[in-house]
This record gives structure tokens, C-alpha cells and sequence, in this order.
């Protein structure tokens, strides 16, 4: 269904001005999970980007001027069919990146709340009426949509991500070109067909994809394009630095999230058996593929011991030495996870979980690993691994277990276990991050609570009115009374 009126029913079309748009190229997308091509990609030449921008401007004109109502129930309707064909949408996404059925539906559930989140937010944006110095002029201040804006969304989770880096510019009056990830197009145009299904009039979303020869090009050509206004990437530091110079180039304001290194500070005071399960499920959910998973575990010495005992029954738990592994996304991670592991082993380091030479069954697996004594030098300590990797270090006092927290380029989000809320508080106080989170694990995305990091996670947020507030931009008008 989602693939539409097959020209070639192997070949995941664009989405442009609400019609199937086959570009002349095409890619394979490969599935971790078989290793086989599970279906093409369009791949967008500079000519079908400016198709996209084109219908996106051209929509906007009228799109602008819908009202708060239309808008609700256009996303509450697309809410309700994300959830009716969830069994459909999750074997989408499991075929496309490798993920397990429960992160699958626990993408489209959330990717439907942030879609009611916003429609529950469309008559919230207003303008103002302030008082001026001059009795005889008024002032008003009205809050505007931008444009167009270009939303670039990653493959790890191809409901929530993209859904976010949408649902918030279009609820504002904006009209959107979704870059699609190479990894997970169907996905994500499967989400697009969602909103049309409900009624979004043409050309107010447009998907595209590319291949990776041509990224750079299209990137950068969508960027300079005059009718883009703003863009919002979510993906790696190394390429929201070239997304933030070249918006940077031409004058365009960007929200950026990006990687993530996040810290659990487990105290001594902690409830050991929650605080190894949220830590587990925090550094191995989805295999570690999370720009919020837990990375490192900060662990005051007295309750060392105690707790890697149940850290240890934990994964076990969650992946039985009989049952099945992790999937990556694709070999390269695998082998980048296992290049970390044996740098910091290298060095000193202790591997007190997992086996990296360990053979499964498919080249995209690899069961957690857990490294203890891992020390600055080690590549590890500093370099995100995307994985289902994590490094264990022991601390004693507030002020080491604050200074490892904060040694890292990244700030998204954090952990802290403590059963005295007051040390958790001051710990939130002076982690640099985007979020805190006491007594639960890094990983937690709901439309309530803005998100995005600081340092080299980023900037600006996605999510809640604060999220909202991003897709809006302010014009003052004055009058002689």
C-alpha cells in the first residue's frame, strides 16, 4: 500500500505535491536483517529537490492561511490511521533498519502522541498587544510561519524522528521537504502517505531520498535554495557541523540535534535493582542506536561490586545467551563498535561483559558489551558508539562523579540514580545537558517535554510549545491611533 500505483512496485517512489514522483535513478536498501536488497530508492537529482522546494512554496501560499481547527483535525485523523496500521508500519521499519517489533511500535505509539501533541498546540500560537511609550500608537505583535523549511531525519527511529522534525513546522503554517534517510525510505514515506490519507492538502509535505554520492550536492543545493527558510537536522555531530556552516552561509537559522555521549551517575544510596535494569535498558535498547542511549555508567565505588552483579543479570535478561542478539543497522557498526572495544582493551581497559570475537549468526549482530577501567586515550572515552557498547567507571565523591559526567563534547541527556532527591537535583543543576532524568534511564522522547542538547548535541528544541515555539518568527506592525 504504502509503496503506491506500481510503475515499479520495487522502487520506493517520492512524494511530491501529493502525487508518486519516480525520479529517473534509483538505490538499493539492504536489510540487516537478511542481507539482502529488500527494495530500490528513488535517488533525487538536483532537478527533483527544486520539484520539492517548488511545491512546497507554492502550497505554502495557501497552507499559511489555514486555520488552527483545519490543521487539528487533519493531524488527530493522522494519528488515528499511524495507529490503525501499526502491524503494518512496524514490519516497514523492521525490514528497513533491523528493529526488534517492540521499539517498532513504541515508535509509531509515540510518533502518533507527538502528532496529537501538536494538534492539541495549533490555536496556542498568538501574537500580542503591548502597551507603547507614545498614548496615540498600538503595536501588534503577530507570530508567522516561516516557509519552507528542509527537515533531515536519521534511520534509527523513521517514525519519531521524522514525525517531530514535521509535525511542529506544519502545525505552525510551514510547509515541508522531509530528506528521507537512504536507510529507512519506505519508512518514512510511509509516514508521509499517513498525513495525505488524512487530508493534508498537496505539496505542504514532499518527500525526497538520495544516495550517498550525491548528498553533499543535494544538501547543499537545498540549503541555498531562497524558498527554504529554515531547516532542522537530527543525525551526527560531523554532519550538523556542515549542515550548521552552510545555513550558517546563507543566513538561515537551524536547529541541530546530534549525537550523544549520556552519562548514569548510580550513588551509593541508589535502588541497585532499578537503577541496572534503567542502565541496561538505557545502553541496549534498539542495540545501543539511540543518540540518548546510555553510554557511560558512572558508579560510586562502595556499591561496585553490588551492582555489576545485577547489571550483569540484567542484560542477561534482556539477551539470553540462547536467544537472539542485537541487529545493527549494518556491518560498519558492528565492526566500528568492536574497533572501540579493542583500542580501549588495548590500553588497559577490561571487557566484563560480551565477547567481540564472538561469532553470531548474522555479520549485523553483536551481543552488549560492557568495559570496565576505561581511561582518557582510550578512543572509547570520548567517541560515541552507536552501539550496543558501554564503559563503567568508579567514582567517590559529587564533584568526580560531576567532573566524568561533563568530560564529554556531548550534552543530550543524563541519568542520575539516588534515593535522596535533593543530591539528584543538585547533580541535575550541573550536568551540562539537555536532560536529566533521576531514577530512570537516558533514553525518554514525549511531546510534553522540549528536546535537544547543548555542546556538540546541538541546539534549539523539538517537542511541547517551547518545540512549537521554533516554527514561528515574530512581525511588529504599528499604528497612529
Amino acid at each position: 500500500m504504502f509503496l503506491g500505483e506500481a510503475k515499479d512496485a520495487q522502487v520506493v517512489p517520492f512524494i511530491i505535491n501529493g502525487e508518486d514522483y519516480y525520479p529517473e535513478r534509483s538505490f538499493d536498501v539492504t536489510s540487516p536483517v537478511t542481507g539482502k536488497v529488500v527494495h530500490r530508492c528513488g535517488a533525487a537529482t538536483l532537478a527533483d529537490a527544486t520539484a520539492a522546494v517548488d511545491a512546497a512554496a507554492a502550497a505554502f501560499k495557501t497552507w499559511r492561511k489555514s486555520t488552527p481547527v483545519q490543521r487539528r483535525d487533519i493531524f488527530l485523523k493522522a494519528a488515528d490511521i499511524i495507529q490503525q496500521k501499526s502491524d503494518e508500519l512496524a514490519e516497514i521499519m523492521s525490514n528497513e533498519t533491523g528493529a526488534a517489533t517492540p521499539w517498532a511500535l513504541f515508535n509509531i505509539n509515540t510518533a502518533a502522541e507527538l502528532i496529537r501533541d501538536a494538534a492539541s498546540r495549533t490555536s496556542a500560537i498568538e501574537g500580542s498587544f503591548p502597551t507603547l511609550m507614545d498614548p496615540n500608537t498600538s503595536g501588534i505583535v503577530l507570530r508567522e510561519p516561516y516557509g519552507v523549511v528542509l527537515s533531515v531525519a536519521p534511520w534509527n527511529a523513521p517514525y519519531i524522528l521524522p514525525t517531530r522534525s514535521i509535525a511542529g513546522p506544519v502545525a505552525a503554517g510551514n510547509t515541508v521537504i522531509l530528506k528521507a534517510s537512504e536507510l529507512a525510505p519506505q519508512s518514512m514515506r510511509a509516514l508521509v502517505s499517513v498525513f495525505h490519507e488524512a487530508g493534508l492538502p498537496n505539496g505542504v509535505i514532499n518527500m525526497i531520498a538520495h544516495d550517498r554520492d550525491t548528498a553533499a550536492e543535494i544538501t547543499t543545493a537545498l540549503i541555498a535554495n531562497p524558498h527554504i527558510k529554515k531547516i532542522n537536522f537530527t543525525g551526527s555531530t560531523n554532519v550538523g557541523r556542515v549542515i550548521g556552516r552552510l545555513a550558517g552561509e546563507h543566513l538561515k537559522p537551524v536547529i541541530l540535534e546530534l549525537g550523544g555521549k549520556a552519562p548514569a551517575i548510580v550513588w551509593e544510596d541508589a535502588d541497585l535493582d532499578v537503577a541496572a535494569q534503567q542502565c541496561a535498558l538505557g545502553a541496549f535498547l534498539h542495540g545501543g542506536q539511540i543518540c540518548m542511549s546510555t553510554e557511560r555508567i558512572i558508579i560510586h565505588k562502595k556499591i561496585k561490586g553490588q551492582f555489576l552483579e545485577k547489571l550483569t543479570a540484567a542484560v542477561k535478561d534482556m539477551f539470553p545467551s540462547d536467544g537472539p542478539a542485537p541487529i545493527l543497522v549494518n556491518e560498519m557498526a558492528v565492526k566500528r563498535n568492536k574497533a572501540l572495544v579493542e583500542n580501549a582493551t588495548s590500553k588497559g581497559a577490561t571487557v566484563i561483559i560480551g565477547d567481540i570475537k564472538a561469532l553470531e549468526s548474522r555479520s549485523t549482530e553483536l551481543r552488549p558489551v560492557v568495559v570496565d577501567k576505561v581511561a582518557p586515550g582510550m578512543d572509547l572515552y570520548k567517541t560515541e558508539s552507536f552501539g550496543p557498547t558501554v564503559s563503567l567507571y568508579e567514582i567517590e565523591t559529587e564533584e568526580e562523579a560531576l567532573e566524568l559526567a561533563n568530560d564529554a563534547d556531548y550534552g543530550l541527556t543524563s541519568a542520575v540514580f539516588t534515593e535522596d532527591l535533593r543530591r539528584g537535583l543538585r547533580f541535575a543543576r550541573e550536568i551540562d545537558c539537555g536532560a536529566v532524568h533521576i531514577n530512570n534511564m537516558t533514553v525518554h522522547d514525549e511531546p510534553a517535554l522540549p528536546h535537544g542538547g547543548t555542546k556538540s548535541s546541538g541546539f534549539g528544541r523539538f517537542n511541547s510549545s517551547v518545540g512549537l515555539d521554533e516554527w514561528v518568527r515574530t512581525k511588529t506592525v504599528t499604528f497612529k491611533n
